[in-house]
């Protein structure tokens, strides 16, 4: 079976993540011949792809340009002239017509409730209605998690849907324990996370500040882009409006090795996040047997199980309490790695692979 990746729109985060890991994977699956479209200024960040999957660059589009003409003309016609059996899109959206398609939902419409500003608003609208659109043309649909479909689901007004499955995201063998030798740094808060505004940064800088008097060796690391620089700016700005600036280190976007070594340096997790379909540093960290706080929300408690504390969404006392816990019980934050640890065994891309194969072929053979 020939299978046409439409990757177009993986140009970050967690989009990026999952197809760096699983076009390999993938393409170790018997019986799978794959092809990738990128647009050219992708080209870097697929850098090592399989020697078994074919390369196609299209030229580089804006947004509205890409969902409009390359998705909708540009994919279908390669498709065809490649003897695609199926297009699989790993983002919300993808060609309406062509080839069977199957769509990965990754996104989420929750965000829409958190923004204020017009522009987003109306993007977040679009996102809706495209992804409305391509699930009701699709053969097959996957949810990263079992949260994710039934808001899909919930959102358009639907009980259910059998075209749907859900299959968890995995995690790489990068992230793993501190080896002999390598020590965690006391008092050393980790986030990581692209600055969007349902990241929910806020909560945590104002729950680093309640505990900051009274613990001078506490500071708080994050990688992540700057995605959107107004939110990013409102942070900084509140950063120094607590005082915080000599505690908190914006680090920017870091390659996934940087990454992995700051899960083994720090002392704990913090995501705060508000909505989340996943959330693959959950699994990066408990992998990486760091004590994770998080959300009491969206897809979080799904994915954590019971190997991490779950604070109140937005409430930064309950965040700063929570975050106490683990630092003055280390009874309590060797447990909760043990635990995490043996969580993080139940995701595999391995296993991601196959379950996407299986409905790849499904809705080719339909």
């Amino acid at each position: 079976m020939r299978v046409l990746v439409n990757a177009v729109h993986a140009k970050s985060g967690g989009g990026v993540t999952t197809l760096r890991h699983l076009l390999p994977a993938l393409a170790a699956r018997p019986g799978l011949t794959l092809a990738l479209a990128i647009q050219r200024d992708q080209r870097p960040l697929f850098a090592d792809l399989p020697a078994a999957v074919t390369l196609h660059e299209l030229p580089g589009r804006g947004k509205l340009g890409t969902v409009l003409w390359q998705e909708q003309v540009t994919i279908p016609a390669l498709a065809r002239r490649i003897g695609a059996d199926v297009v699989f899109s790993p983002a919300n959206y993808g060609p309406l017509f062509g080839p069977p398609a199957v769509i990965l939902l990754r996104n989420a419409f929750e965000v829409t409730s958190l923004e204020r500003r017009l522009d987003k608003r109306l993007y977040w609208a679009a996102v809706r209605g495209l992804t409305w659109a391509c699930f009701c043309r699709c053969r097959r649909a996957i949810a990263v998690s079992a949260h994710a479909a039934r808001a899909f689901l919930a959102h358009f007004g639907r009980d259910g849907d059998p075209r749907l499955s859900v299959i968890h995201h995995g995690v790489a063998p990068l992230y793993h324990p501190p080896a002999e030798g390598e020590a965690r740094e006391s008092g050393l808060l980790l986030a990581v996370s692209d600055l969007y505004v349902q990241k929910n940064f806020e909560t945590l800088l104002r729950a680093l500040a309640r505990l900051a008097p009274t613990r001078p060796e506490l500071r708080l690391e994050i990688a992540g882009r700057r995605l959107d620089p107004a939110y990013a700016d409102r942070l900084a700005a509140l950063v120094e409006e607590l005082g915080l600036s000599d505690r908190v280190r914006f680090l920017g976007g870091q390659p996934p090795e940087v990454v992995a070594a700051l899960y083994r340096r720090a002392t704990l997790l913090a995501f705060p996040s508000l909505v989340e379909t996943f959330g693959n540093p959950l699994v990066e960290a408990m992998a990486s047997g760091l004590p994770v706080v998080c959300s009491d929300a969206a897809a979080m408690p799904e994915i954590v199980a019971d190997a991490a504390l779950l604070a109140r969404p937005g409430d930064d006392g309950d965040f700063a309490r929570q975050i106490a816990r683990l630092l003055d019980e280390p009874g309590l934050a060797a447990e909760l790695s043990r635990r995490g640890l043996a969580r993080a065994a139940a995701f595999s891309w391995e296993r991601t692979a196959a379950a996407t194969a299986d409905v790849l072929r499904a809705a080719a053979e339909r």
